[in-house]
């Protein structure tokens, strides 16, 4: 099952359910974040609360990604409750990827290639124990989630706005500080790579950018193989075409790794906040050279996540910034 949410025209936010091509409204005044907590509350499964309910009025999807309706397919009213952040090095390629953009001599193995083998030597524990830590990153609170088909923005003071397609986990937290996943999407883990390849330092400045997931979610286990496509449009023309590749099979690391290093910090375990975690790529325009331009759209697709995930690219215009950020002293 698929899930997402959009705004009707009367302004009121329903939660959607599609599977197969027929996409309808749940019959629920819930968002899809109330619904899910709610479910957690009564340890209902998500599916099984959405039949229970029933669909009702069917809603063309495709026109309403038109339209410009679609919204995030999990929200909270309060931004400042929702987090968005990621790990990285954590697909089979991606220290490659990585290693070209620091590159050093062959006998100066990187940082980056350095914990790239510590996953694949510790990423997949067996016995339901803890594996080695990811390499872990934030981007941002809820205002940093871009809605599909509305605009990444890069701005004034960064060097470049590059896609990074991936799948993101979609989590509540319910009144017993526990984290409950809702589904996977297909997320754009839009970050500043020049920033970031002039020094691996920089990591955590370059990926404080926006970012975008969905349209849909899809409730239940991820697939262990996911190939999907990466593009970038330029008016009529694709500059950019290559596949992606995720789920287990193509990872270091397990989910279940992934998420134990997420939530094992109690900040990220407080009751009724909404998190957004991409799980990382290997599959980069900015590996192939590829400047992306203001107007250029990116489209992210893979076939169990349904829509394609697209958002254009808005550079920022305006004066240049000011040589600092003006502090005021109470």
């Amino acid at each position: 099952m698929l899930l997402s949410q959009y705004r009707r025209e009367d302004g009121g936010i329903r939660l959607v359910a599609r599977e197969g091509h027929e996409a309808f409204e749940v019959r629920t005044n819930d968002t899809l974040r109330d619904l899910a907590l709610a479910c957690a509350a009564s340890g209902t499964r998500l599916r099984e609360r959405i039949l229970a309910l029933g669909l009702g009025a069917p809603v063309d999807l495709a026109a309403a990604y038109d339209g410009g309706r679609l919204l995030p397919p999990l929200t909270h009213p309060d931004p400042a409750h929702l987090f968005v952040t990621g790990t990285g090095l954590t697909h089979l390629g991606s220290a490659s990827t990585r290693a070209a953009m620091h590159a050093t001599a062959p006998e100066d193995e990187t940082d980056s290639m350095k914990m790239f083998r510590m996953g694949l030597e510790g990423g997949k524990p067996s016995n339901g124990a803890a594996g080695v830590q990811p390499e872990w990153f934030y981007k941002g609170s809820g205002d940093a989630l871009v809605a599909p088909g509305a605009a990444l923005e890069r701005p004034l003071f960064a060097e470049d706005g590059g896609e990074e397609p991936e799948i993101a986990g979609l989590y509540v937290i319910d009144s017993e500080c526990r984290p409950f996943r809702v589904g996977f999407a297909l997320g754009n883990e839009f970050s500043d790579h020049i920033m970031e390849r002039r020094n691996y330092l920089y990591l955590a400045h370059s990926k404080l950018r926006q970012a975008s997931v969905g349209p849909e979610v899809l409730i239940g286990d991820l697939p262990e193989d996911i190939s999907g496509t990466s593009r970038i449009r330029r008016g009529n023309e694709t500059i950019f075409e290559k596949p992606f590749l995720s789920g287990e099979a193509n990872m270091s690391h397990s989910i279940a790794n992934l998420e134990h290093h997420h939530f094992k910090y109690d900040i990220f375990r407080r009751p009724g906040d909404v998190h957004v975690h991409m799980f990382g790529t290997a599959t980069l325009s900015f590996a192939d050279g590829v400047a992306p331009a203001d107007g250029d759209v990116f489209e992210i697709e893979a076939v169990p996540f349904g829509l394609p995930l697209r958002n254009p690219l808005k550079v920022t215009a305006g004066p240049v910034p000011e040589p600092r950020t003006a502090i005021h002293v109470l």
